[in-house]
């Protein structure tokens, strides 16, 4: 008798890395584990439409292109701060402004 192992993670034409059959992507659980310090258990208590076996898939396939995600990490925040700074202020950003300015 054999057994084989399936990957469980698939990449889109854009090169973006996917668990398979979700529609989570392997970087949405890399980042709960970077910012929350998160186990594979309490993952997948967050997530749980995710096997443990996809959680764990996710995070392998992190390691094992751990310069390229990081980088793509990177990129993103970045982008998200130059989004923030160009964007105008928001109407309640500017009444909580005034609100702490007034007193």
């Amino acid at each position: 008798m054999s057994t084989g192992l399936t990957t469980r993670i698939e990449t889109d034409a854009d090169g973006m890395a996917w668990i398979q059959g979700t529609n989570t992507k392997v970087i949405e659980v890399v980042l709960d584990r970077l910012a929350h310090g998160w186990s594979p258990e309490e993952i997948h208590f967050q997530h749980p439409h995710l096997s443990m076996a996809q959680v764990h898939a996710a995070l392998a396939y992190y390691y094992e292109n751990q310069e390229r995600l990081d980088q793509q990490i990177s990129q993103d925040l970045d982008a998200v701060d130059q989004m923030s700074r160009e964007a105008a202020p928001s109407a309640l950003r500017s009444k909580l402004d005034r609100l702490r300015h007034t007193r």
